[in-house]
């Protein structure tokens, strides 16, 4: 589908290197319309998704393992939809090639990050430090102003999210590698918010993205034992499939909603991930609740809302 808004880069600006040509959609940008309805419930069910394929990891024995089987699974389904999507534009292949670089880094800490601790905890970590991050530094680097109900809706996510992770009683290793993975996340998002804008087409984007970012983790693990990942593969198999598609969806959900929206806010409502996955560690995982995180999920849910009429 084509990016609605957005025309060839010049050499005037770092807005028109990464897209911003359209005047109209420049001043839409600073008025902070609404975002559309079926973006935001599409970018909600690509949370419910994410923090699905998390659990799967989780659930799992050898984290990197799973985080490897999953990731080709994806791989996997990305190569049979390949064929019935467009090349991207070639002006996306350098931020392509990054993000696939940097992706090997965020896959290594999430299975560092689910060894060390509850998903409970670092997943909160993981996802609700970065929003704050990717606002902090898309209106230098991406041209993108949020109004005052953006900012507010940004804040009150990632203080519930916050919320829900820090107390006395976490694994200090755990919430590091958490909070270093949502650096990582950040970087990913903003380089992959140009990426899917330059590209043309954010699905294709998606698609390559996945095809490509597996074969590095799956030949790590194979190297490292390739007995052992053979047998996870005959076992885990439809755990593949299914976490795959899933971490498809909720990526591409997003990337393609960053053509129809702020870096900063859909990076934000995507962090309603942790809802789910509160509710996952809950009553799936069985991991320890309290009032601290029925407080944290009313603050993600206000910010989601703030963020629905910024």
């Amino acid at each position: 589908m084509p990016v609605k808004g957005y025309s060839a880069a010049s050499d005037q600006s770092i807005r028109d290197l990464v897209g911003y040509a359209g005047d109209s959609f420049l001043s839409a940008l600073h008025e902070s319309r609404p975002m559309p309805t079926h973006v935001m419930l599409l970018v909600l069910f690509g949370a419910l998704l994410h923090a699905s394929w998390n659990a799967m990891v989780k659930s799992g024995g050898d984290k990197l393992g799973e985080t490897g089987l999953i990731a080709g699974g994806a791989a996997l389904v990305s190569l049979f939809a390949l064929p019935f999507l467009p090349l991207p534009a070639s002006a996306c292949v350098p931020w392509l090639i990054v993000s696939v670089i940097i992706h090997q880094l965020y896959y290594a800490l999430v299975a560092a990050a689910y060894r060390a601790g509850d998903m409970g905890h670092t997943y909160p970590l993981m996802r609700g430090s970065a929003p704050l991050l990717v606002a902090l530094v898309s209106a230098p680097l991406l041209g993108e102003t949020l109004s005052a109900h953006g900012w507010i809706g940004v804040m009150l996510i990632c203080g519930g999210i916050l919320l829900l992770a820090l107390h006395r009683h976490a694994a200090p290793r755990a919430t590091l590698l958490a909070l270093a993975n949502a650096l990582v996340i950040a970087i990913y998002t903003l380089i992959d918010g140009t990426g899917a804008r330059l590209s043309g087409d954010a699905v294709s984007y998606v698609f390559w993205l996945t095809l490509f970012e597996a074969p590095p983790l799956l030949a790590w693990l194979w190297f490292r034992d390739g007995r052992q990942f053979r047998r996870q593969l005959r076992q885990r198999a439809a755990v593949a499939l299914i976490g795959g598609a899933c971490a498809i969806g909720s990526y591409g959900f997003a990337l393609w909603a960053m053509t129809q929206a702020p870096v900063a806010i859909i990076a934000a409502l995507r962090e309603t991930s942790v809802l789910f996955a509160v509710a996952i560690s809950m009553f799936i995982l069985r991991e320890p609740s309290g009032f601290r995180r029925v407080v944290a999920g009313l603050l993600v849910v206000v910010g989601a809302v703030t963020l629905r009429l910024a």
